[in-house]
């Protein structure tokens, strides 16, 4: 297991520093969401046409890899499917341009639940459609364990229904242990393993699903169990550290929070 951070961590920080921090603190790779004040993965400065080889370059100098580029598709709303999916073909056509194993995107919600087994096919339909492009790529569309989808048993019902061999499962381990009554790992584990690609390590107090955010190791959620569990069923995906510092910027600054989450995982 190889340990990553995500950019959603470092809103303000340049491309240059990125790598440099990333390196420097002895992180494995890094997980694009956003870079500086853009989030569309294909105009951020790094990734535009005159600059993507450079870019790649860079990466490969400070002995890292970008491990996912992470959409904002959601595909429970009918207003925003097909934008959705298109913004799903274009990150795959940018992650093979990188060399970039895996894209991330979101179910997300299921607003009625009079409606629940429309927005189920819906959200099958645009992840189908979005893995269709991946397929001959060696890029897998990831679907994360997020808002209504974070209960793996709604999740399954959405795998049931997609046919395609780029689909795959991203493991936010704080959203389905926090979701509703909450779900312990290994029924999370036992029922979307053999799908996880992966892991999105962040921790929460409180039981709801967004909790305050705190430091690795200073919440409850049971992280080392989770890493454990991953050791036990021989997974060799990436552990990427999700600080939340462009969407709650009251929370540490990534000259902390990174730092402190490597320190942390490598005891």
């Amino acid at each position: 297991m190889k340990l990553a951070f995500s950019t959603l961590g470092c809103p303000t920080w340049s491309w240059e520093k990125i790598l440099k921090e990333a390196s420097g603190l002895g992180y494995d790779g890094i997980e694009i969401r956003g870079i500086e004040t853009e989030m569309a993965l294909h105009k951020c400065t790094p990734f535009l046409p005159g600059n993507i080889e450079r870019s790649i370059q860079q990466v490969k100098e400070h002995g890292l890899k970008i491990i996912c580029l992470d959409t904002s598709c959601v595909f429970h709303d009918p207003a925003k499917l097909d934008a959705s999916i298109e913004e799903g073909k274009a990150a795959i056509d940018l992650a093979v341009k990188l060399g970039v194993p895996y894209i991330r995107v979101f179910g997300d919600a299921i607003p009625n639940k009079d409606d629940r087994k429309e927005t189920i096919a819906q959200v099958a339909k645009g992840w189908q459609a979005v893995c269709r492009h991946a397929e001959g790529k060696g890029v897998h569309v990831l679907i994360e364990t997020h808002g209504d989808f974070s209960d793996s048993r709604t999740l399954l019902e959405v795998i049931d229904l997609v046919d395609s061999s780029a689909l795959g499962v991203l493991w936010d381990i704080n959203n389905p242990y926090k979701y509703g009554d909450g779900e312990p790992l290994d029924v999370t584990y036992e029922r979307l393993g053999r799908y996880i690609k992966h892991t999105h390590i962040k921790d929460t107090k409180g039981s709801d699903m967004h909790g305050q955010i705190t430091l690795a190791g200073e919440g409850d959620v049971p992280i080392r169990e989770c890493i454990q569990l991953l050791a036990e069923r021989g997974y060799e995906g990436w552990l990427s550290f999700e600080w939340e510092k462009r969407w709650v910027p009251e929370i540490a600054e990534p000259e902390v929070a990174f730092p402190q989450f490597i320190r942390y995982m490598k005891q």
